[in-house]
């Protein structure tokens, strides 16, 4: 059997195949590392209240727009 080439999956295909096959550690630090690379998160503190989430406008933004940056 052939070993994928994780560099060459996209972030759904990766997503797809560690989903598949939890036990390979390769695999899941090849996504966390395309993860890291894209990099298109938003940072915040932790919240105090649910209330909170009204200091940032532009995280609730992206969460209603199915999270694209």
């Amino acid at each position: 059997m052939t070993k994928p080439n994780f560099q060459a999956m996209s972030h759904k295909e990766l997503q797809a195949y560690v989903l598949a096959h939890r036990d390979n550690q390769e695999a899941f630090y090849a996504y966390v590392d395309k993860l890291h690379a894209e990099a298109n998160w938003v940072e915040m503190p932790p919240l105090q209240s649910p209330n909170d989430l009204e200091n940032y406008p532009e995280f609730l933004e992206r969460v209603r727009n199915g999270s694209k940056p």
